[in-house]
């Protein structure tokens, strides 16, 4: 191989020239490419529409029946929340009636235990005064309990006989004009709570 041939191979092959034929294939290219993409477009809107129509197109019985289970879900619920309140409303109910005295007690144990001590006194002493004074004292004790729990004595002296608060057992004739139709005794106390009769007054009445 010569020299001019060494020189033709190294030396660089010029670049293809630009042909018409190669601009028209460059074109269509491009154009096959946009074609591709705008088809895509239009299947992912199609699919998008269709979706939509699917969930407009809904089976109104399907709707019936989830809209059903959803009320019966909550109907469930709202009866539970009811027995709930219902057993403990019956609860709080029982405890009241079974300890609702407990208050009332509390404030009479020191009445009994001055019962006590006063028992125990009268067994030490003859003196029947002072066993008195002190059962007086104990009793007026308990008398003030009862008053501050809303319990007073129903009074009868002198009052005109009224069958709201007093129960006659006894009727007492020639007492005169003056005692007709008035308390004359009083067999057994009356005693109101709160301003109801819980007990009447056992009361003789002039007639």
């Amino acid at each position: 191989m010569n020299e001019e041939d060494k020189k033709k191979i190294d030396e660089p092959q010029d670049e293809k020239p630009e042909t018409p034929e190669n601009e028209t294939e460059n074109t269509e290219n491009e154009e096959s490419a946009k074609e591709a993409e705008g088809t895509e477009e239009k299947q992912e809107e199609a699919d998008k529409n269709g979706g939509e129509a699917s969930e407009a197109e809904a089976d109104p019985l399907d709707i019936a029946l989830a809209k059903i289970a959803e009320l019966n879900d909550k109907y469930l619920r709202k009866v539970a929340e009811f027995d709930n309140y219902r057993k403990r409303t019956l609860k709080e109910k029982a405890d009241l009636i079974l300890n609702g005295g407990e208050k009332v007690i509390t404030k009479i144990l020191p009445v009994i235990d001055d019962f006590e001590r006063a028992i125990a006194n009268g067994k030490t002493t003859d003196d029947a005064q002072v066993l008195r004074e002190g059962l007086e004292l104990i009793f007026k004790k308990f008398l003030k309990i009862l008053e501050g729990e809303g319990v007073e004595r129903i009074e009868t002296e002198g009052k005109d006989f009224d069958t709201d608060y007093h129960e006659a057992i006894a009727m007492v004739p020639g007492m005169g004009d003056d005692k007709k139709g008035k308390v004359i005794d009083c067999v057994q106390t009356g005693y109101t709570l709160n301003g109801k009769v819980i007990r009447f007054a056992k009361v003789a009445v002039g007639q």
